[in-house]
């Protein structure tokens, strides 16, 4: 049981940090799985890999709380309602629709079928070499749209077809995408990645009902457990992970991102075919 609590607190800090990063936290997780995996049954596996991100969503919430929360209880000079957090989240549901769909009717066939090593390493690497393309594209170009009140609904149907590819293909990165979609159309940087972590909540959420619905609610001591403890680990290096990240990206781009997949995807291709894992 204790060996099993650390590595929840391993899967934890893997969650916390490759959620935010564009660089594919399911990928990471089935990779960390091949070589550290967890002595649960397979059903709870599914759930623990999900669930786990609501850690990592809490923290998103905390974080940008002034920025999604649409009603106003503490001025009484202002409205109630904040029409421009709740346009932000017609854009944000708009964006989520494509995702959400194919979650519901396909999840058990996609983790079937691709939810392994060989996917995962063939799009971290079509996705790293997407960034650097993308980012050298725009290397002199200014961004069109420089506030989330200038992203448009057109903006978040594109951006959340590009949430679907990773839906889809375990190892493009939820974030990755969407921000390699935002960059796509001319959106900055950070307000890519802010509407990435928005896209994040209602998307996350959903999955992990879902899971819960699937495997039911008769959980074990011991498996409460170690949810937990995932979760709270995931959210304390959330916080820290998604401050540097917008710290980073407001001096450089995401070259460095796109290298690292690049080179993490072909290791793991190497090791798929050299048997290691």
């Amino acid at each position: 049981m204790l060996f099993e609590i650390i590595k929840a607190i391993l899967y934890g800090v893997v969650e916390g940090v490759t959620e935010w990063l564009p660089v594919s936290s399911t990928g990471h997780m089935i990779l960390f799985e091949e070589i550290l995996p967890m002595k649960v049954s397979p059903e709870f596996w599914n759930v623990f890999l999900v669930v786990i991100q609501l850690g990592a969503i809490l923290a998103v919430v905390l974080l940008y709380w002034n920025k999604i929360f649409p009603f106003n209880f503490k001025n009484k000079n202002r409205p109630l309602i904040r029409y421009d957090i709740m346009n932000l989240w017609g854009k944000i549901i708009v964006a989520c629709v494509p995702a959400a769909i194919v979650g519901i009717l396909f999840d058990d066939i996609l983790e079937k079928y691709l939810y392994n090593s060989i996917t995962v390493a063939t799009m971290l690497v079509l996705v790293g070499i997407a960034f650097l393309f993308i980012e050298n594209k725009n290397k002199h170009k200014r961004a069109r749209v420089m506030t989330l009140q200038d992203l448009s609904y057109k903006d978040a149907i594109i951006i959340g077809a590009f949430q679907l590819i990773a839906a889809i293909f375990p190892g493009t990165s939820r974030s990755g995408a969407t921000i390699l979609g935002g960059l796509m159309i001319g959106v900055s940087r950070t307000i890519a990645a802010e509407f990435t972590f928005f896209l994040a909540i209602p998307v996350m959420f959903g999955a992990s009902l879902l899971k819960i619905v699937k495997f039911g609610l008769a959980f074990k001591g011991s498996e409460i457990a170690i949810l937990l403890t995932g979760m709270i680990v995931a959210f304390i290096v959330s916080i820290l992970v998604i401050r540097f990240l917008m710290s980073y990206i407001k001096k450089h781009d995401f070259k460095v991102f796109g290298w690292y997949r690049i080179v993490l995807g072909i290791i793991v291709l190497g090791c798929f075919f050299f048997h290691v894992i």
